[in-house]
């Protein structure tokens, strides 16, 4: 008589999590060379005295290559403007990181962004870029409200932690810091390229923290 036939069962099979595929991550590695290349000209020139060939050229590419990746000069201005404000939910996660309190939070994002104003060309373009914003036939975010309204949000916490001295608005207060940090980048950019921008922010900004903080 034979034997029974025993059918051992296949172990099951582990889902392997794939990377993208390689013309994917070229793709990706391409488009982000070009945004850089383009926020460095911007950063220079200016968005009128920058040319699709111009961010060609830098990233020593064909025309068509980087028409292929962003169709127009405005799509390229939007991409990096974009990009700017992607930078600050991140930094505002990682100063989260150093349980500080509310006011020192504050006091810590705005110094965050000074450096980044010093040292990130895709941050500096950004900024150009919303200057000339009249310019770009294209519909970009409004400036500042968003940092507005998050220093509100902290100083609003401060004032009930007891941080504020007595009087101080924090919608006021929100707004005067915002306007004096983004004054003191520009004066830096216009006179310094803006090469002093931490130590310009860390002088007028310890005056102003120095104004509102309780004693």
């Amino acid at each position: 008589m034979p034997e029974p036939q025993v059918t051992v069962p296949a172990p099951p099979r582990t889902p392997v999590r794939r990377g993208p595929a390689p013309k994917q991550e070229r793709s990706a590695r391409t488009r982000l060379r070009v945004l850089f290349g383009a926020a460095e000209l911007f950063t220079q020139r200016g968005f009128r005295q920058t040319s699709v060939q111009d961010v060609a050229d830098r990233v020593e590419m064909t025309k068509g290559a980087v028409y292929f990746h962003y169709p127009t000069k405005e799509a390229l201005a939007v991409a990096i403007v974009e990009e700017h404000y992607a930078r600050w939910p991140k930094m505002l996660e990682e100063v989260a990181k150093e349980g500080l309190s509310p006011l020192s939070t504050a006091e810590r994002m705005l110094e965050w962004a000074a450096t980044a104003f010093q040292n990130d060309v895709i941050v500096q373009a950004g900024a150009r870029l919303q200057i000339e914003r009249p310019q770009i036939d294209a519909e970009l975010p409004t400036p500042y409200v968003d940092w507005i309204s998050l220093l509100e949000s902290l100083l609003t916490s401060a004032g009930e932690a007891g941080e504020l001295r007595p009087g101080v608005t924090p919608a006021a207060a929100a707004r005067s810091l915002v306007s004096a940090f983004f004054g003191s980048q520009h004066v830096s950019d216009v006179l310094n390229g803006r090469a002093d921008v931490v130590r310009s922010w860390q002088d007028l900004g310890g005056l102003l923290f120095q104004a509102i903080r309780a004693d």
